[in-house]
């Protein structure tokens, strides 16, 4: 719904905000769930449980999320087309193939890595889980990619609820099957450790599968694969794409470089970022509704609008990270304690959990920036800003703190502090030069 400029308050923009967020946050929100679940079963079956899984998926997420943002350009290339009256159904076959192919080539190259292991230095007590955990993990890139390409298919054409219904199913699947897979059942004994794995497999395989079943009826066209169409996907979708990489390796390079320290504190950062994460969710669906709600009034010329627009979601955005630091402020051992309460843990992780609750309003601030950026389509300007904050500032600061002042883990994630701030001063700058521009042409 886009309502008419003369219609148009910052209340109405609020709602209408929020009403677009909410079935993203769910999606969000379901799989950092899914995650959640390995780790709270991960931490129960033992730390070296928990350390090894950590620094597998730090290494397998590297990957996988490069695929995640080529398939992310699906819904922009198909709501253009939409938009322009062009058909989209017969975009179908061709999503599919495009996901199948993804998981292929990615799932591969993460395969190509489980030979690497043994040289990275790695506790001898974690490298078999590790192992095991990579080469099972590679397979279930065909269900993530196959569900994550028809979901942005479908939000393309405005249906979300049955891809959020499969993928609230796909969270409780994944918890029951960590309990069996991992501990076991009556005269089952379980896998142990791996059982994480397997179950993360057959959840996501789940996924993919189901949400193909429900579209089937849609696949009649004879064209399987349309290279016009994925050359738009590849065009749109890899600034996302690296952007998204250099971002989670920016937070997954702390654990594999921790875990060669010591396992505990893979652990940790591991637990933090899940907590950190689950903040994030909402933000990020806000900043992903900022952009569709400014590409819209930017397209129309209407720069009021655009820039009520701008600042109530920003406003918002901040608001919700600010109650989420003072809650990690204020309560940073019950929090940790959810996840373990493994002493060493506990001691490692509050104080940075409190060093993560002062940057939640930069975080928030930097992100809706970034949908703000990417209304007004400039993608490879919100990539080069994400970039430069990680890898210009915060990831070598981290480095300096953690190995020449020896801050270990809490350097690290003060350097982390430090980019999302920089990041925040280098969209502000962009976002205000480009929105004077703006006015003086409409």
């Amino acid at each position: 719904m886009f309502v008419n400029v003369t219609n148009l308050t910052y209340k109405t923009c609020l709602k209408e905000l929020i009403n677009l967020s909410i079935p993203l946050v769910m999606g969000n929100l379901g799989l950092m769930l899914i995650g959640i679940t390995d780790i709270l079963i991960a931490s129960k079956h033992s730390i070296n449980t928990l350390s090894a899984i950590s620094i597998a998926n730090a290494i397998v997420f590297c990957i996988y999320i490069i695929g995640i943002g080529l398939i992310s350009s699906i819904s922009i290339v198909l709501s253009n087309y939409r938009g322009n009256k062009k058909p989209t159904k017969l975009f179908l076959p061709t999503v599919i193939n495009f996901s199948i192919i993804l998981s292929i080539i990615l799932g591969s190259i993460c395969l190509l890595t489980v030979p690497l292991i043994d040289f990275m230095g790695f506790e001898k007590k974690l490298i078999p889980i590790i192992k095991d955990y990579i080469f099972i993990s590679s397979f279930s890139f065909f269900g993530m990619y196959l569900y994550q390409s028809l979901k942005e298919f479908l939000q393309a054409h405005e249906i979300v609820f049955i891809p959020n219904i499969i993928l609230i199913f796909a969270v409780f699947l994944n918890l029951v099957l960590n309990i069996i897979l991992v501990f076991g059942y009556k005269n089952f004994t379980g896998f142990g450790a791996i059982g994480l794995a397997y179950a993360t497999f057959i959840s996501r395989t789940f996924m993919g599968v189901f949400l193909l079943f429900y579209l089937f009826k849609i696949v009649k066209q004879k064209c399987l694969f349309k290279i016009d169409f994925v050359k738009q996907l590849i065009k749109i979708g890899y600034p996302i794409g690296i952007a998204l990489m250099l971002e989670f390796l920016g937070f997954n390079i702390i654990t594999i470089l921790m875990g060669k320290i010591n396992s505990i504190y893979a652990a940790t950062h591991t637990i933090i970022i899940q907590i950190i994460s689950i903040a994030y969710m909402i933000p990020l669906a806000l900043s992903n509704a900022l952009a569709i709600k400014i590409g819209y009034y930017n397209g129309s010329k209407d720069y009021s609008s655009l820039l009520k627009y701008s600042k109530t979601g920003t406003y918002l955005s901040i608001f919700v990270m600010l109650c989420f630091g003072l809650t990690f402020f204020m309560f940073p051992k019950e929090i940790i304690s959810i996840f373990s309460s493994n002493s060493d843990i506990l001691k490692l992780g509050i104080p940075i959990l409190i060093i993560a609750s002062i940057f939640e309003i930069a975080d928030g601030y930097q992100v809706s920036l970034s949908g703000i950026l990417k209304g007004l389509k400039m993608t490879k300007t919100v990539s080069a800003c994400v970039i430069s904050g990680y890898w210009l500032f915060g990831i070598p600061l981290g480095l300096i703190l953690c190995y020449k002042y020896n801050m270990l883990l809490k350097g690290f994630w003060i350097g982390l502090a430090i980019s999302f701030v920089c990041i925040g001063i280098i969209e502000t700058i962009i976002v205000l030069y480009k929105f004077n521009k703006i006015k003086k042409i409409y």
